[in-house]
């Protein structure tokens, strides 16, 4: 059975492997305490989430193990053929979604939340907010286009840019336009999104809290 060690971006991994149908397991790390967790640590020596073991199979990085996990136990309709039309767009807005979106809003979002208050709008946090807000018109013209980023059939890249514009909302405190929010509705509207949601319990509370704030 393949374990998921870890929430946060582990989100992405769990979302997946509902959609595909994959037995897993989700096991717990709290990133407070890691130094302590020598089970996971054993794993990821580096102490950072997601990781996975499938068999002799280790690995790190949401969007790394998302391909692994569909190139290893697809074909899936998540990924198109790489001979499809659709396959350079998908690409293209699959390693977005980490690359240009996420790591710009968790940059956003550390400065917003954890930073003193005179170094909240330092340059550091507005040139990643620069950087999200670039990306994020590339999402927009995509989405004036079709209904899902690689078209008309939803793919790993939706799994993977949902996460991200769900954490710029929510932790960077970043205002999405209706576009976006909509097309999140229709993503999250999925019902193996609710099913990780079931299964990652932290990230469910952790969205109620961010939505009652």
């Amino acid at each position: 059975m393949i374990t998921v060690f870890g929430e946060g971006r582990g989100f992405r991994v769990v979302w997946l492997l509902e959609e595909m149908g994959l037995a897993y397991r989700l096991r717990p790390v709290d990133l407070a305490g890691v130094e302590n967790d020598a089970e996971f640590l054993a794993v990821n020596p580096a102490g950072f989430i997601p990781a996975i073991q499938d068999g002799d199979v280790t690995m790190v990085e949401s969007i790394a193990i998302m391909e692994y996990l569909m190139t290893r136990h697809g074909p899936t309709s998540l990924a198109p053929d790489p001979h499809d039309p659709t396959f350079p767009t998908y690409q293209q807005f699959l390693h977005l979604g980490e690359a240009g979106l996420a790591m710009g809003a968790y940059f956003v979002g550390g400065a917003r939340n954890f930073a003193r208050e005179a170094e909240r709008n330092n340059w550091s946090a507005g040139q990643a907010l620069e950087m999200f807000e670039s990306r994020l018109r590339l999402v927009r013209r995509q989405l004036a286009r079709s209904p899902y980023l690689a078209g008309e059939a939803f793919t790993a890249a939706d799994i993977s840019v949902t996460y991200a514009l769900e954490l710029a909302r929510r932790f960077g405190g970043i205002a999405l336009g209706e576009a976006e929010q909509a097309y999140m509705a229709r993503t999250s509207a999925r019902d193996a999104y609710e099913r990780a949601m079931e299964t990652c319990k932290g990230r469910r509370a952790w969205l109620a809290a961010a939505a009652g704030q």
